[in-house]
């Protein structure tokens, strides 16, 4: 029977305290840091000359969404009670509010060095070490809506124009791509800075600290940041029944992308799955 993962501002306090204490026991039998290793080792740029799978390329959603399922399942081996949540940050945009109340992820962090210090991932709790990093940092930061910098969220208005493209992707099938659903999710837009970052891409920028780079997992938002994410893959899917994964088939021969990406049958690493086999989950889980 599908389970149901919810809008994070609607857990009840009991909710709350279980997914926080289902983080914590992972993290405590090192689990958790397995999962931030998997995403840096597979946060591949396009200017990498090897197979993308997780950022900048078709398969970034189905990639995603099997490591959210990875989790998930961990998670509820210690609580079956337990799934992840999603943030919906085109409605829930406070630096106070849902996610960040001291009963769940904590706040913000401190303005010298990005320190989070409240809720039950704060330094001070010893309860979440930063052992897995790109940076030597060994605690968690953020530093939500950066205010000496200020970046908004991504908008309704965002979310839906990503939504109305009906084809999931185009060719050259990387972060340059300007149609297709994919890409205008993930966020790779054109220029630099800010005005670049779109939807996916800068709600990792906004949320600041570790959510920025391949260590992004070591704040637990990335998972409540990606779950919503996935939901608007399973709307799009439903929007556009008769459209699916890109590309079908590998580029063509010659084709600098050829190798680089999954093709909709292939296998993608590290797992012996499809993009295919992950079109449909209903069968696993739903959102309220």
């Amino acid at each position: 029977m599908a389970y149901t993962r919810k809008d994070v501002s609607t857990l009840t306090r009991t909710e709350k305290r279980r997914f926080v204490d289902a983080l914590l026991a992972l993290k405590r039998s090192g689990e958790y840091d397995e999962f931030v290793r998997l995403h840096i080792d597979y946060y591949v740029s396009d200017g990498e000359k090897k197979l993308r799978t997780a950022h900048m390329a078709p398969s970034f959603l189905p990639w995603h969404r099997r490591f959210l399922l990875d989790l998930e399942n961990a998670l509820r081996r210690v609580d079956s009670s337990v799934t992840v949540p999603y943030w919906d940050w085109t409605k829930d945009r406070s630096t106070t509010g849902a996610p960040w109340t001291d009963d769940l992820l904590g706040g913000t962090g401190r303005r010298s060095d990005h320190r989070v210090t409240t809720g039950p991932f704060a330094h001070a709790t010893g309860n979440w070490p930063i052992r897995v990093n790109v940076v030597s940092t060994s605690f968690l930061t953020r530093n939500l809506g950066r205010p000496a910098d200020p970046l908004a969220l991504p908008t309704r208005s965002d979310v839906t124009w990503a939504l109305d493209d009906p084809v999931y992707d185009t060719s050259p099938w990387d972060s340059t791509v300007r149609t297709g659903f994919r890409n205008k999710l993930e966020g790779w837009g054109s220029g630099s800075g800010s005005v670049s970052w779109r939807n996916h891409n800068r709600v990792h920028r906004w949320v600041g600290g570790a959510m920025v780079g391949g260590a992004s997992v070591n704040d637990p938002v990335f998972w409540l940041h990606h779950a919503f994410v996935d939901l608007q893959w399973t709307r799009w899917q439903a929007r556009h029944s008769s459209h699916r994964y890109l590309p079908a088939a590998q580029p063509a021969q010659g084709s600098a992308q050829r190798g680089r990406i999954v093709a909709r049958h292939e296998k993608l690493p590290p797992w012996n799955v499809t993009p295919d086999q992950l079109d449909d989950v209903g069968g696993i889980y739903r959102y309220a």
